[in-house]
């Protein structure tokens, strides 16, 4: 038989009551870097089936939408019950620089990792700068 240890479990518990419960969205965890003309944002999404994840962009707006299930048997009791199931969702908003027209998606191993480019607009360019008579021009209003 399996035994609870924590004290606090129960403190947890109610906690993820008003934070996330498969009525109400609850929270995944991101983290996201910048490598060269390249950001990746990496969503922990542990035990989710992949046909569950849904993702949108509209405007400047990602939102990532995913459901994990439990998979009981009707005739099993159940002892402990503290993976967090139901929906999960999370926004985030992205800058004008970026080229979601191109972002790319992938799941594995529990993690949505998603690669958005910098807009090529957006990246650095040299400007020339073109010489005149003189070095000095006449602007006539």
């Amino acid at each position: 038989m399996l035994l609870r240890t924590d004290p606090f479990r129960e403190l947890d518990r109610v906690f993820e009551q008003f934070t996330g419960t498969s009525s109400r969205p609850a929270v995944m965890h991101v983290d996201a870097e910048r490598d060269g003309d390249t950001f990746y944002v990496y969503f922990d999404l542990p035990g989710v089936d992949p046909d569950s994840i849904d993702l949108t962009v509209e405007r400047n707006v990602l939102q990532v939408r995913a459901e994990r299930r439990r998979h009981g048997k009707d005739d099993v009791e159940t002892v402990i019950n503290e993976r967090p199931m139901g929906v999960f969702s999370r926004q985030l908003f992205l800058g004008d620089t970026l080229d979601t027209d191109n972002l790319k998606a992938t799941y594995d191993s529990g993690v949505l990792t998603l690669e958005i480019p910098v807009s090529a607009k957006a990246k650095p360019r040299r400007i020339a700068i073109g010489g005149g008579d003189g070095g000095r021009k006449q602007i006539k209003g």
